[in-house]
């Protein structure tokens, strides 16, 4: 779907911008490539840049409460130093690099209730203006599907999945804020936690896995159970039992949770880390060995993260529906996405 937005400030005979990006969802780390698609209006403009920004909606806690609002992670310059004749036609490619950090929005193809967008900003001849914002769908990494697969396979369901705003502290964060993907606990774990949120923070060489059970304010206040880390590699996702291996770390988080209180620091998790999460031997540290009985062979116990995010997601408020969003985003972020029925219209 495009979407356009008429360079208002720029005055009636501006120039017009659809930025197309190329189907299909992007992965994190990798790159996203569309075009940009200009064409001049009633007289000659000077194009000095055309960039491109990552926006995502995101909640932030204070003293007050909480509050949500638009955060810009990345910003790409992808052309400009141009003159765009009268009514010429002209297009742009792009291709950019993602952030690794990058939120999912979706699995399997099911929104999650995550937002993130393009935004394209055209500057003319000192004038600057937001031209046009698209969503931005993003699948998981191998590793992240192996990892929700699991969870999903030995009973949590999902629940909701939101960007937090603020840094996770021990780890190697980088983006200003954070994913949390919010289950419910599968059933033998239901009478000691009342969910489990997971963050990815994936890198070039492998990926944090932050767990945190019975949120009671998230990783900025000292409310939080109890919060355990783990690293695992690009590498390990056709070597490893992961249903095994996340029970583990779930029962590690549980334990965890029992030996320290409600009030444990976050550096109290440090027995169960790995330690520098950038070390080499991701996947293979000492709290990965002791975790494959019970599971072994690959067993199946639950239907799979698939299934469940189907059902899960279906009844969020919030999602990227065939290019639309629901009418509270739009709110937030103003014209978020427009359609084709305005298009026809113009």
């Amino acid at each position: 779907m495009v979407f356009k937005r008429l360079l208002g400030s720029l005055g009636v005979g501006g120039p017009t911008v659809d930025t197309v990006l190329d189907p299909g969802a992007a992965l994190p780390g990798s790159t996203l490539t569309g075009q940009v698609h200009l064409k001049g209006g009633s007289t000659d403009h000077t194009i000095e840049h055309i960039s491109l920004e990552l926006v995502a909606r995101v909640e932030a806690e204070h003293e007050h409460g909480e509050s949500e609002g638009v955060a810009v992670f990345e910003r790409f310059t992808v052309g400009g130093g141009f003159r765009l004749a009268e009514g010429e036609e002209r297009g742009v490619p792009f291709t950019v690099a993602l952030p690794w950090e990058t939120p999912i929005t979706e699995l399997y193809g099911q929104g999650l209730g995550v937002v993130l967008g393009v935004r394209t900003e055209l500057s003319v001849a000192g004038a600057r203006d937001k031209g046009d914002l698209d969503p931005l769908a993003v699948r998981p990494l191998p590793v992240q599907e192996a990892i929700l697969e699991a969870f999903g396979q030995t009973g949590f369901g999902f629940k909701s999945a939101d960007l937090e705003y603020g840094h996770i502290g021990g780890t190697g964060q980088q983006l200003p804020f954070y994913q949390e993907i919010e289950l419910t606990p599968a059933p033998r774990y239901a009478h000691a936690v009342n969910e489990i949120e997971v963050t990815f923070l994936a890198h070039p060489g492998g990926m944090e896995v932050v767990l945190e059970a019975d949120r009671r304010g998230g990783f900025l206040s000292g409310g939080h159970d109890a919060v355990t880390r783990f690293a695992v590699g690009h590498d390990d996702v056709a070597h490893q039992d992961w249903n095994a291996l996340v029970d583990g770390w779930v029962r590690q988080l549980v334990e965890h949770r029992a030996a320290y209180g409600a009030q444990a620091p976050y550096g109290a998790q440090a027995p169960y880390a790995h330690g520098d999460p950038y070390a080499s031997g991701y996947g293979h540290g000492h709290d990965h060995g002791d975790h494959h009985h019970g599971h072994g062979g690959g067993q199946r116990s639950g239907p799979g993260m698939g299934t469940v995010v189907a059902a899960g997601a279906a009844g969020l408020a919030v999602g990227v529906v065939g290019g639309m969003v629901a009418a509270e985003v739009v709110d937030e972020v103003g014209d978020f996405f427009e359609g084709d029925e305005e298009e026809d219209e113009g």
